[in-house]
């Protein structure tokens, strides 16, 4: 079994900054893309950024240039600078780690959500 744990959420003025991290534990073999995601009320999850064990990324249009993924391999932890935030940030976020358990098999693990809110 492997757990992700957020933290680093809470309120914030727009044009604020933010810093959450995501640190994965457990029986861990070998943790590939990890990410965040984010749904508003009422609205679906959508994905803010991902990055690859090796350091690729990829973001949402809406967060681009103001957001920053990164990670640390040996600390199973990614981390979401959010600089500029916006009122439309506004949302809970969730971390995900896809888990290679075993060669050729792998399962996306969800974190339990952070709540970000974003005021003006």
């Amino acid at each position: 079994q492997v757990q992700l744990v957020e933290s680093g959420g809470g309120l914030v003025q727009a044009g604020g900054s933010l810093e959450l991290s995501c640190a994965a534990s457990g029986r861990i073999r070998i943790i590939n893309t990890m990410g965040w995601y984010r749904q508003a009320p009422g609205k679906q999850r959508d994905l803010v950024a991902v990055v690859t064990r090796s350091g690729t990324t990829n973001y949402a249009d809406s967060v681009q240039g103001r957001f920053t993924i990164s990670r640390d391999n040996a600390k199973n932890t990614v981390y979401l600078q959010m600089n500029s935030l916006k009122l439309e940030d506004t949302a809970v976020y969730y971390c995900a780690a896809d888990h290679e358990y075993t060669v050729g098999g792998a399962r996306r693990v969800w974190g339990q959500g952070t709540q970000v809110t974003v005021s003006s």
